[in-house]
């Protein structure tokens, strides 16, 4: 297992560019098992939980020619759908929660399809019910056998459109059941369905390649069966995750930093939650330059109380992106409380930034108000470990504006979700060793 150690207070300048978004990849992946043709991916971040679906991809008998560091060719003409049969692919798909993203093309394209209960971070109860719900509706029968190590089956020889109401926007859900419904039989809708840019994107790769789906962008996705999908190209969005996580790494270590190529558009309301912290940034074309500050100041909200920051599902604020928040404020002048709503352990890693010398509140699973020092005080190093990709990224940034040297465990966590970190940032200043 490898560590960080962390030297903080050093101040970074320069540039730096956002990764290809994790989270679209592992859809944008999945879904070139849809076709036989050749479908060439561009932006594909080199990550640890997208290498590894890659790599279960080219196990299933996917043939890649690498076409440069980031771009792939994919062809699923000799898919081998009988290895979801072996151990090996038990084993491999149960090590990744992306994996359970190939159901949807394989029902489609092969009838069948088989998944163990996948891993990912341990953040709290992450149920596979709005996937399975989706795929009956269609038509598609399923079997779980709890005894093999939780193993479900799915029978999809006749799947059927049909109307559906989500019981939640479910992200990849969406995706599960939208990458499912574009080879079946006559017309799905999908009432509820998750509109992030990711799904966006994957929408209109899919239409590129054949399918035929409106109302992208909204909550309400229609989709007309079609025979067979085709070959394509297709770039991937920067990294929104990342985006916002150099936004608040700058302002915790007072670095002044320009992030490029981020396609602000895509961002949403991103910008502005880091905004109301009092986050001086500049829009210069598709760029954003943070200056270095020395202070700045949580906004309350127009009655005068305090503010409150929260997720929820696009267009509102994404919940990978509150641990980031969290961690940004402890600087900051003035009080809010982070409401972590999705998922139930997420913020069990304040207990380090606490005995880092930070004043948070832990109000119960969901909820932590955070006190900020407005620089008065700072933070010391300590030595931690990496629960989770986000809760990783926001530890490394409080130990980067910390007194002293820090050691991070368990960063395989953070290198599931940030392409060479450590290397990016010493690079613009920043002192961090892997050991």
């Amino acid at each position: 297992m490898a560590s960080f150690k962390v030297t903080g207070g050093r101040r970074m300048k320069g540039e730096i560019t956002p990764q290809g978004a994790k989270n679209e990849a592992l859809q944008i992946l999945c879904a070139v098992v849809l076709t036989a043709e050749p479908v060439t991916i561009h932006n594909i971040p080199n990550i640890r939980d997208v290498n590894q679906l890659i790599d279960l991809l080219g196990d299933m008998g996917v043939s890649m020619r690498r076409l440069s560091e980031s771009s792939i060719e994919f062809d699923a003409s000799q898919v081998n759908i009988d290895y979801l049969e072996s151990d090996t692919y038990k084993k491999k798909a149960a090590a990744l929660r992306g994996s359970v993203m190939l159901l949807g093309p394989t029902l489609a394209r092969f009838k069948k399809g088989r998944i163990p209960s996948p891993g990912g971070d341990k953040i709290g109860r992450r149920r596979l019910d709005t996937h399975f719900f989706g795929f009956m509706k269609l038509g598609a029968k399923f079997n779980y056998s709890p005894e093999d190590g939780g193993i479900y089956e799915v029978d999809a020889s006749q799947l059927q459109g049909a109307y559906m109401l989500l019981d939640e926007a479910s992200v990849t859900g969406t995706a599960n059941i939208l990458m499912a419904a574009v080879l079946a039989k006559g017309k799905t809708t999908i009432y509820n369905a998750a509109c992030e840019p990711y799904l966006q994107q994957l929408s209109k790769m899919l239409n590129r390649m054949g399918a035929k789906i409106t109302g992208i962008g909204s909550n309400m996705l229609v989709i007309d069966g079609v025979d067979v999908l085709h070959g394509t190209e297709h770039t991937m969005l920067p990294d929104m995750i990342e985006i916002g996580s150099f936004i608040g790494m700058a302002v915790m270590t007072q670095s002044e930093i320009t992030i490029k190529n981020c396609q602000i558009p895509e961002l949403g309301i991103i910008p502005e939650v880091f905004k109301k912290l009092g986050i001086k940034m500049e829009f210069r074309g598709d760029d954003i330059f943070i200056p270095s500050q020395e202070h700045y100041e949580l906004e309350n909200f127009i009655d005068g109380s305090m503010l409150t920051i929260s997720d929820h599902p696009w267009p509102g604020f994404t919940p990978d992106l509150l641990s980031i928040i969290l961690v940004t404020a402890i600087q900051a002048k003035g009080t809010v409380l982070i409401h972590q709503k999705m998922f139930e352990s997420r913020l069990f890693f304040v207990d380090r930034l606490i005995e880092m010398g930070a004043q948070i509140i832990l109000c119960d699973p969901h909820r932590a108000t955070v006190v900020g020092f407005d620089r008065k005080q700072t933070l010391k190093g300590i030595r931690m470990s990496s629960p989770d990709i986000r809760a990783g990224v926001s530890l490394l940034i409080a130990a980067m504006s910390a007194n002293g040297t820090s050691i991070i465990d368990n960063i395989e966590q953070i290198d599931r979700g940030y392409q060479n970190i450590d290397t990016r940032l010493n690079a613009i200043g920043a002192e961090i060793v892997r050991i």
